[in-house]
Order: C-alpha cells, then structure tokens, then sequence
C-alpha cells in the first residue's frame, strides 16, 4: 500500500536476530537522507531492543491489524524480550523465537497488502533451529508461505548470481538437480529480468562438477540434466548458455557482467563466494518470484561486533533502496513464480 501522501512505498523491515547488527543497522540505514526519501518503514521487531534507538523512539507503535488505517513510518511490536535475551552479541533460544516471529508478521503484512515490499535483517539459522523451529532461510519461509516457486539472486553492480539450490548440504545436490526444476528455475530468472533489462536476458549457467564435467569424466550431471535443461530452456526461448566451468567465467568478472545478465550457480557457495569476493558491501540477496519483493542485505548476524557501533550500514541501506525500486519500478513485484500444487493428504 503505498501511501497516498507521498506517493512513497512502505517497506516492511523484519528485525532480525535481536542480539545481531540488524537493529543497529536498521537504524543507521533508516536515519539515511536517501533511504528516507525514497521508502516508508514499518519495523517488524522487539519493543525495548527498538526503544535503545532514538530515532524508533518518535515511530508510532502500531499493531499489525490496523496497519492498514496508518500511511507514515510505524513499529509493529512483536515481542517484549527480557533483557537478558536481547543482549548485543550473545544469542538465546527466546531471540531465535523472536526473530522468527518477526518475519511471520511481516509476511502477514505483505498478504494483507499492507506493505509494498519486505527487507529482511540477519537472522540465525542455528538459533532458530535451537528454538524448535525448524527453520533453512528466509527464502524457503517466504516460499512456503506465498506456495511458490523462487530463485535466490545475489544482484550486484558487477554481477547478477542466482542460486538453483539454496541451503542443502553437498552430498545431496546431486538428486536435487534435475531438468525440470532448472528449466523452470530458467524461465523464472528470465522472466524475472526481462522488465529490467529490457530484452531476454543473457543467462550464463554454471557447471556443477569441475572444468563442467570434462564431457561425463569428472561427473554426469552436465551431460544427463544440465546440458539437456539448457537446451530445453532455449526451446522455450530462453536465452540460456552453458554448462561453463565456474572457475573459468569468474576468473575475468568483468566481463562476466558485459557478456551476461545473470549467472545461475548450481549450489550456494559457488554462486556466493564471487558475489561477495567482488562487492560484498553493496551486494543484495533478492528473492524471485514472489508477489511482493523481498530482499536483504548479503552477510549475517555478526555476533562478535554487535553494539560495538563498528557494523557498516552500507549493506543494509542498498537492500532497503533494491526493495523500495523493486515495489515501484520496472519488474515491481519481479514476476510471481508458478503456483506449487497443494500437498497431497
């Protein structure tokens, strides 16, 4: 709902780990002259970690049913931690509760149509995990919450990666890769971009064994589901390319942005490391293919300099401009991904 008084789109901001850099973070971006003409906020967070912070102080608390009656910036007021689990740099079970909590209202504001886009700060797995909540990521959350299919995408001033898998151990990528789910991954990233880059995009994919397989030596994959998905994918015309060698198309990164769009990596860390190696401050992670655009800033909870006042903000800011841009301009809302069938019963 993006409010009619400035015309400006209202972002939701799910805190994150409380004992995390995203509170301190979220306050520096938000306190930014850019951020604050170009976005709304609506934080989505704990009340007494909010109230350390000055400029959350002058936000009106607002509960998440009347959402909709309210247009300026506004706290939502998710849980009231005691202070023993909000402590900078010392995670607790209640703060893995907590943060959980935190994007499960925010993906209620996003059905309700009460905010226009969503930034995601830190959260930790592990802590969530330890809370009893079984827990992968934001992205499989989101996923499941809105029952559609959604790619990972690191965008960059460098580079565009997107993931075709996201937290899954190694051993299991294998059974995980099939021709289906990447020509549909395919279609989803093109469509995706089309709006923003203004053609079919140019789609690089990735090998998932080393040298590409080697032509079957050094694995099958590229031979039995990589290469036939691509060629699938181009008969469905989409501009696809591969499978190249990962450590061959990173090793000039510039010219990976001028010769294509986007990359589509085969696991996690061969997508993230050279999107953090190349520029990790202004790196966002954009997930594709859900109603409402979601991002969030490309590192973690850092623990060991929580409250030192030493975290950048620059992350956090550039994923709360990418949200604002995303919910207004070419590609607002990036393509909704196909609906997944209900589960059988």
């Amino acid at each position: 709902m993006t409010t009619a008084s400035s015309a400006l789109p209202r972002v939701g901001i799910s805190l994150g780990d409380v004992s995390g850099i995203g509170p301190e973070v979220t306050a520096l971006a938000l306190a930014r002259p850019a951020v604050r003409r170009a976005l709304v906020p609506v934080v989505f967070g704990d009340g007494p970690t909010l109230e350390r912070f000055p400029l959350f102080r002058r936000f009106p608390r607002v509960a998440l049913e009347d959402l909709g009656r309210t247009t300026g910036p506004a706290v939502v007021e998710v849980t009231r931690l005691q202070e023993k689990h909000r402590v900078p740099g010392k995670p607790s079970r209640e703060g893995g509760r907590a943060q959980y909590a935190y994007v499960r209202a925010a993906i209620d504001a996003m059905r309700a149509g009460t905010v226009d886009a969503l930034c995601t700060a830190p959260v930790s797995k592990e802590e969530i995990s330890r809370a009893g909540i079984p827990f992968m990521g934001h992205t499989e959350v989101l996923a499941d919450a809105f029952g559609v299919d959604v790619l990972m995408m690191m965008d960059g001033p460098r580079v565009r990666i997107a993931l075709a898998t996201n937290h899954v151990p190694i051993s299991a990528l294998p059974k995980l890769l099939t021709v289906e789910k990447l020509v549909a991954q395919l279609q989803l990233l093109s469509r995706s971009l089309e709006p923003v880059v203004g053609r079919k995009p140019r789609i690089a994919v990735l090998g998932l064994n080393p040298h590409a397989g080697e032509g079957g030596m050094l694995g099958r994959e590229e031979v039995e589901v990589i290469g036939p998905a691509i060629r699938r994918a181009r008969s469905k015309r989409v501009d696809a390319h591969g499978p190249i060698p990962a450590d061959g198309l990173f090793a000039r990164p510039d010219e990976v942005g001028a010769k294509y769009d986007v990359v589509l990596a085969m696991y996690h860390d061969q997508g993230l490391i050279p999107a953090k190696a190349l520029d990790f401050e202004r790196t966002v992670n954009v997930t594709l293919g859900l109603p409402v655009p979601r991002t969030s800033p490309d590192h973690g909870t850092a623990y060991a300099i929580a409250g030192t006042g030493t975290a950048s903000c620059v992350p956090m800011m550039e994923a709360l401009l990418k949200a604002a841009r995303l919910s207004r301009g070419p590609g607002a809302g990036v393509a909704p991904g196909p609906r997944r069938p209900p589960p059988a019963r």
